[in-house]
């Protein structure tokens, strides 16, 4: 069965580009003008995947993204005209998984999207750091099956890209972890992901950390060299 790929897009030239490119691949693509016939379409299910163009005539992308993220795990591909680093920080922050300045290549677009379904799609590996943490990091629970963490008995609410990140920083508690492992850790071997990814999600990491223990800084950062987990 054909993946099927929510599109938010108010150009149609554009949202014709993307949608050729992404059908070519073999993917279902349904269209969506505006933010709230958007919401409409993802509420009733069934996507895999999500394009989402940030400026729209009744809002924002990003409003839909940090829904979507806040529901569960699909994959998130911000597009927006805007190509200051700012506002991809912010797609980012707000939990989408890659982010795509216009004007962009439809092949780099279709090659993007395709990356995701498939570590969307991808079992854990057999080299992923274990998600249950050493005995020793008692504060901190990783339920494997469920793939959350709880810190201090209270559930984060993780992004996909959180939860991978934290579970390699307890597999190795004390230890300093370069942002390479990191990256590799989360987005794996074919991401085209940078360092500074990594620390935007380590950022939002640690906020969420402290929303539950605020006296305690969790994440060290070794300047240079990478991060560590105090326990």
């Amino acid at each position: 069965m054909a993946a099927q790929v929510l599109l938010l897009e108010d150009d149609p030239a554009i949202a014709r580009t993307v949608a050729y490119a992404l059908e070519r691949e073999g993917l279902q693509v349904t269209h969506s003008l505006l933010l709230q016939d958007a919401r409409s379409l993802w509420s009733a299910g069934g996507f895999d995947l999500l394009v989402l163009d940030v400026g729209l005539p009744d809002g924002s992308g990003l409003d839909l993204c940090r829904e979507v993220r806040a529901a569960g795990h699909t994959p998130v591909l911000m597009l927006s005209a805007h190509g200051e680093e700012l506002d991809r920080v912010l797609g980012l922050e707000l939990g989408a998984d890659d982010y795509l300045a216009k004007p962009f290549s439809p092949r780099e677009l279709a090659a993007r999207a395709r990356a995701l379904l498939r570590r969307a799609a991808a079992p854990p590996s057999s080299t992923s750091p274990p998600a249950q943490p050493p005995a020793p990091s008692a504060t901190f629970y990783a339920d494997r099956s469920g793939q959350r963490i709880l810190l201090h008995n209270q559930a984060l609410p993780l992004t996909r890209r959180e939860y991978r990140l934290l579970s390699c920083l307890l597999a190795g508690a004390g230890r300093i972890h370069t942002r390479d492992a990191l990256l590799s850790a989360a987005w794996g071997d074919d991401s085209e992901s940078t360092d500074r990814t990594v620390d935007t999600h380590i950022k939002t990491l640690r906020a969420k950390l402290r929303e539950v223990d605020p006296a305690t800084d969790y994440i060290v950062t070794h300047r240079g060299m990478g991060y560590s987990l105090r326990v």
